[in-house]
């Protein structure tokens, strides 16, 4: 099967097609299809594998179901790689051996591939004596940092960006620590952040109580409660972090809450999970199910929608069976539960396919009818699961009287009655991100369609480049029916154009049938009053929602693309940059690197600006001439990002992050991974004895650079459902 566009096909030779060392690599998507139902069927009978490979491949085909990357990658290759995506790490000792212990567990997590969650509320807050040592405790915040170096190790040496998300409860001492931590543009940047707000806090933001912060059964101090709900608005207004997790509505609609306690959720917020829980994921794409489309008769079919939902849920179920484990803790949490997270995509172009507009009453009441037959048939799938295999082996017939059971059906309560429950909790909606784009570029999970229509470059073979059209699912499949003619307005609307309320109404609608979390970003333009802004968290709270999180332009992380546009944003030009003056003061650093002759000297020049100076350009020079050419273009890169202003200090930590493959030195008594390291460090060096003021300092709501991928450097980079994605090459990271 031939793709629709070159970054589908890109996007699959990069990540999840098959490549042996010794033999030729799949020749198409096919093939990996192929390849990963074999690899699920053969957790059934052996005299059921071929019937089972041949249903699997049909789910597979033409994108309908789509297995989560972590699965078509690594399904039936023979590599020691976790299938899993989603996991949560043991509790935290509030040791320092057991706290070490736990950033090594977590390591070995990511190093296959998951993604992991913390709750860091367990270790006491800075300050707080260290009774034995005659010391005071550095807090939680300084192990993060610890975690946050582990993360950048783990992903520096393998292709796959590492994920981390770091949780706090809303009364630990160092709460208000947290919840600003991020406006440092430098820290925690392999973490995404998250409160976790109790009900009781929100009865006390509602009465205007005040709050103790305590640890253990010491209470350090009382704030307001509004005051410390501002805080965390603010910061979340000024940089989109840190999002809100409601965890005792978590807890209480969990279908486990009599055997387990939820405290973390994975990086992207969709899976809440107990200690060492994991959680596998895969999603239906609803736009390859809607037929006669844009007629007036538009629907799903419904009947192709349980079907193929009985058999993801068999094909996730048999992933528990063939799947490596990081941990062993890990694998016994995953099979005395078998969690599996059956969710969406291309929830938005199905509703367009469909004529209804995202938001609004006939889409909510749309999703809610497909949600609903999926809920349906995925618990009468897992019941007649259990009826062939066995229940997961903690089932208790006392779940019926959990939330999520009780409002089933009655032929669907008597069918679980009878034989249990293959999987403890079934449904969870997280981002699609590549596996959407691969599919036709698919509307991901139950987010809005960010964009109709961009050009991105493709790179040729002969090192050339050429443009070319990448198109919404929805509207290429307008375009395919009617040509040129323009689509109607009413169904066909994007993240630009919805209102954040309209955003609540769709998770809040989706939420009613999903056992665990939805990953869901609100998007908010950038003049939306801060008043309005902190209201969306309360809506939330108040619709059902097991979380918020929401995405407005700012000063700490840049704009996203506001509106969809015929081609990428421009890079900065010469003549766009501004113009250097004729004398500037500077200083030059000398580097002795071990495997080289003669020293190289970075010169950083600054300009006045304000009340102080910062970087305007850099220079490397060396009498060694291997490296001119990549050293040229490094100090030309640099100088423009320099010259545009703003925080600059990610450029140090990017470089410091770079790892040589033949090995790095040791240098003033530590070990530097590589000479570009070296560069970092001392561009950091630069920044810091300058004092080079942050832009996270600037005033709320004004004018932000446009971030530029880390991958292709274009200004394409968006903000979706926690992960960073670039239009232009394809590049995703969540974290």
């Amino acid at each position: 099967m031939a793709f629709d566009a070159a970054i589908a096909s890109e996007i699959w030779s990069a990540k999840y097609r098959f490549a042996p060392p010794q033999g030729e690599p799949e020749p198409d998507v096919a093939a990996t299809w192929a390849r990963v139902a074999a690899a699920l069927a053969e957790a059934e009978r052996p005299q059921d594998r071929l019937n089972m490979r041949a249903q699997f491949l049909d789910a597979l085909s033409d994108f309908k179901f789509l297995p989560a990357g972590r699965i078509l990658a690594g399904a039936g290759t023979g590599r020691q790689v976790t299938l899993f995506n989603c996991f949560v790490m043991g509790t935290i000792p509030d040791t320092l051996e057991g706290i070490f212990a736990h950033v090594r567990e977590a390591a070995m997590t990511m190093q296959q591939g998951g993604g992991v969650g913390m709750d860091f509320s367990t270790i006491r807050p800075k300050g707080a004596p260290v009774r034995g040592v005659g010391a005071e405790a550095s807090g939680p915040l300084s192990f993060m940092d610890v975690w946050d170096a582990m993360c950048r190790t783990v992903m520096s040496a393998g292709s796959r960006r590492g994920a981390m998300m770091g949780c706090l409860r809303i009364d630990h001492p160092d709460i208000e620590s947290f919840i600003d931590a991020k406006r440092d543009a430098s820290r925690f940047r392999n973490f995404n952040l998250s409160v976790l707000v109790t009900n009781a806090f929100m009865s006390a933001l509602t009465s205007g109580a005040d709050w103790p912060l305590c640890f253990g059964d010491v209470v350090y101090r009382t704030v307001p409660a509004r005051d410390l709900w501002a805080r965390l608005m603010r910061a979340t207004y000024d940089g989109a972090e840190p999002g809100v997790i409601f965890i005792d509505r978590v807890n209480a609609l969990n279908n486990l809450a009599g055997i387990e306690t939820v405290a973390a959720t994975n990086p992207c917020g969709e899976q809440p999970l107990p200690p060492y829980g994991a959680c596998l994921l895969g999603a239906i794409n609803l736009a390859r199910l809607v037929e006669r489309p844009f007629e007036a008769h538009a629907s799903m079919n419904e009947h192709a929608l349980e079907a193929l939902t009985a058999t993801a849920v068999r094909m996730l179920d048999n992933v528990i069976d063939i799947s490596n484990y990081p941990l062993p803790q890990q694998e016994v949490e995953a099979k005395a539960k078998r969690r599996i997270g059956l969710g969406v995509t291309g929830l938005a172009d199905a509703l367009i396919l469909c004529g209804a507009r995202y938001g609004a009453d006939e889409a909510v009441a749309l999703t809610e009818r497909w949600l609903g037959a999926i809920k349906r048939a995925a618990y009468r799938a897992s019941a007649r699961l259990a009826e062939e295999k066995g229940a997961f082996p903690l089932w208790d017939r006392s779940m019926l009287d959990r939330p999520n059971l009780r409002s089933l059906d009655g032929e669907t309560r008597a069918l679980i009655a009878e034989h249990g429950l293959r999987n403890a909790c079934l449904t969870t909606i997280a981002p699609t991100g590549t596996t959407s784009l691969i599919a036709g570029n698919v509307s991901s999970g139950v987010e809005p369609v960010f964009a109709f229509g961009y050009t991105r470059k493709v790179r040729q073979a002969d090192g050339s480049t050429r443009e070319e059209a990448v198109e919404d699912y929805a509207m290429a499949q307008w375009r395919r029916l009617h040509g040129e003619i323009a689509p109607p307005t009413h169904a066909f609307v994007s993240a630009q154009t919805l209102t954040p309320a309209d955003h609540l109404r769709m998770q809040a609608a989706a939420q009613l049938f999903i056992d665990s979390a939805i990953s869901k970003t609100v998007n908010c333009p950038a003049d939306i009053p801060f008043e309005t802004f902190a209201d969306i968290y309360v809506q939330a709270y108040e619709l059902g929602c097991k979380g918020c999180t929401t995405y407005r332009p700012n000063a700490i992380t840049g704009s996203v693309l506001s509106a969809p546009a015929p081609a990428p944003a421009p890079r900065p030009s010469e003549s766009t940059l501004p113009k250097r003056p004729a004398k500037l003061g500077g200083a030059t650093y000398k580097i002795k690197w071990p495997d080289t002759e003669h020293a190289l000297y970075v010169t950083i020049n600054d300009v006045e600006e304000g009340d102080g100076v910062r970087p305007f350009e850099i220079f490397l020079n060396s009498k060694n001439m291997e490296h001119y050419a990549w050293s040229l273009a490094l100090t030309r890169m640099m100088s423009a990002v320099f010259r545009r202003g703003g925080d600059v200090r990610f450029v140090a930590e990017e470089l410091k992050a770079v790892f040589d493959p033949r090995g790095g030195a040791w240098m003033g008594g530590r070990y530097v991974p590589s000479v570009l390291a070296a560069i970092g460090d001392i561009v950091q060096q630069h920044l810091d004895a300058n004092a080079i003021q942050s832009e996270f300092t600037a005033e709320a709501g004004a004018p932000s650079p446009r971030r530029g991928c880390p991958k292709c450097g274009a200004a394409g980079l968006v903000r979706k459902e926690g992960c960073d994605t670039c239009f232009e090459c394809g590049y995703s990271k969540c974290g």
